[in-house]
């Protein structure tokens, strides 16, 4: 179990690294052709059925681009799809969330304070909430809704705000942000599985049979399109959310997630003015600079869990464990002696107001529900303390050893 605690560590930063690198496969591209859209110009001389053309510098070249608003007379020889970079991220976060918070469910999903779930309880709740917010959205899509837009947006924001509001109630903060995110994700991913894909293949079948395309399905592709593109910035906000405590680790974080969705809008309506026209509206970056303002003021207002309260709760199954385990006094010693002036719920290190990544190590059942993370932090590496600010010694970096191999 020793090794593989450290073996499991490095299977996550494989699937984290994969995550990385798909979704900025996929939002470069997501938002180079809405980019691209926005600025056709129609000018004479177009190809029949061409909607508009763009030229463009990158990399010592010049690109002469054209866009056929249904599709052309004929079907191309060789045809770009562009599907795996979406497909990709979404199978790559969910193998993550896995690894995580249902792996590591114990430590960073269930929240004993706010709801009393056994850890199978919390993965089924995880998992099929994912599916709810695709259900719902894509529902009100093809509804009359469809033909307003505006409003459309105006009722996924409202879901998005009881499903913030929801998993706060259940999960851990940075669990609550990472499902929001997590939930989102998957309403982008299932309109390019579902919704996109289908729609441009039926156009592709019809030029390969010789009938003319039905607008309708580039129509409906394009308007999904467009929602991915405005829930990008906020999605990636929540995936990012955990290393930042004021986020998640708040009295109202789940107003907070709720907020950041609104800035995603206004950054984005921004920029795809500005595509389109060549002039972004300007009173989109006061209301995105109010609404940070906001969000700061929330992450401290109404802070709570105090010692008293923490240590006074009853040990969960999972953190008895490892505080019954050989060795638990020692290494509690060498957390409090060396950790604790930090990571508490009133650090006394100076320049240090909040725990970081909301990690309080002061009670028994702090440490314990922590001791994966100690172990691999404090333990077989040296990530923590930092050596600038405080120097472990080698007799309490092994008691935490000693202690958590003697648990596992």
């Amino acid at each position: 179990m020793y090794d593989f605690a450290v073996m499991w560590d490095w299977v996550g930063f494989a699937v984290r690294w994969l995550h990385v690198i798909t979704a900025i496969a996929w939002i470069g591209s997501s938002f180079y052709f809405v980019a691209l859209d926005l600025g056709l110009k129609k000018v004479p001389h177009l190809p029949v059925g061409a909607h508009g053309e763009e030229w463009q510098v990158h990399g010592g070249g010049f690109y002469h681009i054209q866009k056929y608003l249904v599709a052309p007379e004929n079907m191309p020889e060789h045809l770009v799809w562009f599907k795996w970079e979406s497909y990709a991220t979404w199978l790559s976060g969910a193998a993550l969330l896995m690894i995580v918070y249902w792996v590591g469910g114990e430590l960073f999903l269930l929240d004993p304070t706010k709801a009393d779930l056994a850890l199978w309880q919390g993965v089924l709740i995880s998992a099929g909430s994912l599916t709810i917010g695709w259900v719902c959205y894509d529902f009100l899509c093809k509804s009359k809704l469809g033909e307003t837009p505006t409003t459309l947006m105006l009722l996924l924001f409202v879901i998005l705000v009881a499903m913030s509001w929801g998993y706060n109630e259940i999960f851990t903060g940075r669990a609550a942000l990472l499902h929001l995110g997590a939930f989102t994700a998957t309403i982008m991913t299932a309109n390019v599985f579902f919704i996109i894909m289908p729609n441009q293949r039926i156009v592709v079948k019809d030029l390969q049979e010789g009938r003319t395309p039905d607008p309708k399905y580039g129509k409906i592709a394009k308007l999904r399109s467009t929602h991915n593109n405005y829930l990008t910035l906020p999605v990636v906000f929540l995936m990012l959310s955990n290393h930042y405590p004021l986020s998640f680790a708040t009295e109202y974080s789940w107003i907070i997630a709720s907020l950041v969705f609104l800035t995603g809008v206004t950054i984005r309506h921004y920029f795809n003015t500005m595509h389109a026209t060549g002039k972004g509206p300007h009173w989109t970056w006061a209301v995105t600079v109010i609404l940070f303002i906001v969000i700061a003021w929330l992450s401290t207002a109404g802070m709570h869990d105090t010692y008293e309260e923490a240590d006074a709760r009853a040990l969960t199954p999972y953190e008895e464990k490892f505080a019954s385990a050989a060795g638990y006094d020692a290494a509690y010693d060498a957390v409090i002696g060396n950790c604790s002036m930090c990571h508490s719920r009133e650090p006394v290190w100076d320049g240090i107001r909040w725990a970081p990544k909301g990690v309080a190590l002061e009670t028994k059942s702090d440490v314990a529900r922590h001791a994966k993370a100690i172990f691999l932090q404090a333990g077989v590496s040296h990530a923590m303390p930092p050596p600038n600010a405080f120097e472990m010694d080698d007799e309490s970096r092994g008691a935490i050893v000693a202690w958590f191999r003697a648990a596992d």
